[in-house]
């Protein structure tokens, strides 16, 4: 995709904020919101200067975005300019019905609003362990919450690499996205996804 410019990762305020003229010449040919695009280029400047190594692209990020929330206006939900997502996205009840996976209630629905099983949360679709694992503060708000997209991609950005090690191998990049979800048509609908961004385009 497009190269991301030179950010300050320890900027006051919104850091993403720093992209806005870079996603907005962007936005109307990749059809993703402005905040969300910004939020996707942010994670991976910093991903690229915390954990070099990683190689981690926002395409991929916004990807994934794109997959699994719309990249945060899942059923009407729109995205505030600090990156906050409402009304809160959540999925479906992690029970094990209905081809779903069986993920014992880890919150006591403090997180996710469900005390009887968990339920993937915010625009990047975290389930409560994992995000208490791996969830940031990236938008400077003193808050680290699921419901930012700001903070969802960062999170996931250091998820990814973490998992994947070098997300520009092909071993690297599968092993961070079935990290993420272990299923194989995600993966290929994240990767035809991030594929037609680093292209410039949706699918």
């Amino acid at each position: 995709g497009d190269p991301v410019p030179p950010v300050d990762t320890h900027a006051k305020g919104r850091p993403a904020d720093q992209l806005h003229e870079w996603a907005t010449a962007r936005t109307a040919t990749l059809k993703i919101p402005v905040i969300a695009l910004e939020a996707y280029a942010y994670a991976a400047r910093v991903a690229e200067v915390e954990n070099p190594n990683c190689q981690l692209s926002w395409t991929t990020l916004a990807g994934i975005g794109q997959v699994e929330s719309h990249h945060g206006t899942y059923r009407g939900a729109t995205l505030a300019p600090n990156g906050d997502v409402r009304p809160p996205i959540r999925g479906v009840r992690l029970d094990g019905t209905g081809g779903t996976l069986h993920i014992v209630d880890s919150d006591d629905g403090g997180m996710d609003g469900d005390s009887a099983a968990d339920r993937a949360m915010g625009p990047m679709q975290f389930i409560p362990l994992t995000w208490r694992l791996y969830g940031v503060d990236a938008n400077n708000d003193g808050i680290v919450s699921p419901d930012n997209i700001d903070d969802a991609a960062l999170s996931a950005a250091g998820y990814l690499c973490w998992r994947g090690k070098d997300l520009a191998t092909p071993r690297g990049w599968i092993t961070a996205l079935r990290a993420y979800n272990d299923s194989d048509p995600y993966a290929r609908a994240v990767r035809d996804w991030a594929t037609a961004y680093a292209a410039g385009h949706p699918l």
